[in-house]
Formats: structure tokens, C-alpha cells, sequence
């Protein structure tokens, strides 16, 4: 008994704070809403090369038809008519051949998310084509989203925000669906 009090003891004095709510640090700070200063205007700018450079990151077209013909160029025995298939040594491989901007989707984490019931331990080469497509459309969605939150927080707070948004990519999808 005489132990725990004393390693209690020793604990509060390290501490030098009361064990009350009151010591919780603030973690939430409201961005105040200042039109035409100078720290409104330096955060709107900041926002803006954020999110350009976040837009710069992102795989297009040609990236992608380069990383297919590099899965294509490196797949793994016994080869089969239906699925081509890739194991772990020769995705790092491919890793190692491909541009730095495709470093972050070569991971052992998602081989092994990938990684099925097969019994040379490969994955298709489709399914993680798929995978790279659907992260890169989740990403440029958010960046098209965070164009429109204006006010920087995450969300779109107003209905005029949202239809915009909702009106473009509508708009998108209808010239993709005509192509």
C-alpha cells in the first residue's frame, strides 16, 4: 500500500499538474474569418499551393499506361490464359523500375491486401491495376472537393458550394459517359 502511494506521490510531483479537466490542452482553434486582411489572404494562398502541389502528385494517363506495360513486362511463372498474375520479387522489382511518384502504392501492405488464394503467393496484375485507378480517382475527387470548400475546413458548408460541386461533376460524368 505504502508503494503505491509513494509511486503516486512521485508521479503527481513530476507531473507539477492537477489530475483535473482544467488541464486538458485546447486542440480546436476556430480560423478566424477576417475578409481582406493579410492572414486571410496569406491562408487562401497557402491553401491554394497545397492543394496545386497535392494536384502535381497525382498519376495521369500516360503515368498510368506506363505503370500496365511495366506489370505486363514483368509477370511471374506458370503463366495462365486467364489472369496475369505478378508475385512479390518481381513487384518490388517493378517498384524499382518506376517513376517516384509510384513508390507509395508498393507496399507489402498492399500486396498482401491483394493477395488471394493463390498458391505461388502472386496477385492479378488487373486487381492492382484497379487499386492504383481507384486511389488515384479518390484523390483527385478530394482535390476537386477541397476547390470548393472555401472556407478551408474540410466540408462544404453552404448549398451554393455544394451544388457547384455537385453540378461539375455531374457534368464530367456526362462527358465521360459520351466518349
Amino acid at each position: 500500500m505504502t508503494v503505491e502511494s509513494d509511486a503516486w506521490e512521485l508521479y503527481t510531483s513530476w507531473k507539477k499538474t492537477p489530475s483535473t479537466s482544467n488541464s486538458i490542452p485546447r486542440f480546436y482553434y476556430k480560423i478566424p474569418y477576417e475578409d481582406g486582411s493579410l492572414r486571410q489572404k496569406l491562408r487562401e494562398e497557402a491553401r491554394a499551393v497545397f492543394i496545386e502541389r497535392k494536384n502535381k502528385e497525382l498519376l495521369d494517363n500516360e503515368d498510368l499506361k506506363e505503370l500496365w506495360m511495366l506489370l505486363e513486362q514483368n509477370l511471374s511463372p506458370p503463366f495462365t490464359n486467364e489472369d496475369h498474375m505478378i508475385n512479390y520479387l518481381d513487384f518490388k522489382k517493378v517498384s524499382n523500375k518506376s517513376d517516384e511518384k509510384f513508390k507509395s502504392y508498393f507496399s507489402a501492405r498492399i500486396f498482401a491486401k491483394l493477395l488471394q488464394n493463390d498458391k505461388h503467393g502472386r496477385i492479378s496484375i488487373r486487381h492492382f491495376f484497379n487499386y492504383v485507378m481507384r486511389k488515384v480517382w479518390l484523390h483527385q475527387t478530394r482535390i476537386g472537393l477541397s476547390f470548393y470548400d472555401l472556407a478551408g475546413q474540410g466540408y462544404l458548408r453552404e448549398v451554393v458550394s455544394f451544388n457547384n460541386f455537385s453540378i461539375n461533376l455531374l457534368n464530367k460524368n456526362v462527358i465521360l459517359s459520351t466518349t
